[in-house]
């Protein structure tokens, strides 16, 4: 493991039962400590499941995860303690308001009393949902349900979060909204890792991206660093059509 990698992944493979075709084939990589690192792909390239193998939700059917040096195999529990997950799916009870739904989380991190509360009015403000934060979750529109998702994702500060389409479905605001307090995260030391099918945010958004396409990663490097290797390309955009081709993927 590299001395600043906090992330490491070595040749990855995951089938499901019942399938005979790998999703994840062998996939490596690494991620530095403080990258946003974008793990970025068409539907059913592999992305959810790399991300959900990271965060220790199944194991892998072989390769090995290293993360902060902990082993995925060996200390899970450990790792658990560092990391925020923030689903694709809305991971929300929707007959509780957005202060009770916090509160559970929580409560499910270990953060209690006067610490939790007033990291809840915190991030409830910056979210700009304090007017609404005692209404029932199921009267929230897409953008706030995802703002929600997300401080459940961070209350805890973790030092690495785990983000699966964090801005899917939500409006120019709230998209908005969500990149910058993400970037004001990152700042203050939290690695980030990010799936997404937004290529102009993804290129803004992240120091370093990777390409997967059925179940391989087909490119690496800074968004930068893609574009300038494909002359042909203005944008992360045309490099990621080029690599996986305009067929449709449903």
């Amino acid at each position: 493991m590299s001395s600043n990698a906090i992330i490491e992944t070595h040749d990855l493979v995951k089938i499901f039962k019942g399938s005979s075709e790998p999703v994840v084939k062998g996939i490596s990589f690494s991620v530095e400590r403080n990258e946003v690192f974008g793990l970025l792909g068409p539907n059913g390239a592999g992305k959810t499941t790399t991300i959900s193998i990271l965060c220790g939700l199944f194991p892998p059917a072989s390769g090995t995860v290293t993360i902060d040096g902990m082993s995925l195999q060996g200390d899970l529990a450990g790792i658990k303690q560092i990391v925020g997950v923030v689903p694709q799916d809305i991971a929300l009870y929707p007959t509780l308001s957005a202060r009770e739904n916090l509160h559970f989380y929580g409560n499910m991190y270990g953060v209690t009393g006067k610490a939790l509360k007033d990291k809840i009015e915190l991030w409830l403000d910056n979210f700009g949902l304090s007017d609404a934060a005692d209404r029932r979750v199921s009267t929230y529109s897409g953008g706030m349900k995802r703002r929600v998702n997300l401080i459940a994702g961070i209350l805890h500060d973790p030092k690495i979060l785990f983000l699966d389409e964090p801005t899917v479905g939500v409006d120019v605001q709230s998209r908005n909204v969500i990149i910058e307090h993400l970037q004001a995260l990152n700042k203050k030391g939290t690695t980030i890792i990010y799936t997404s099918h937004h290529m102009e945010e993804a290129e803004h958004f992240c120091t370093q991206v990777a390409i997967i396409d059925y179940g391989r990663i087909i490119a690496k490097g800074s968004p930068k660093e893609l574009i300038a290797a494909y002359p042909d390309c203005a944008n992360l955009e045309a490099v990621f059509l080029q690599l996986t081709k305009r067929k449709l993927r449903d």
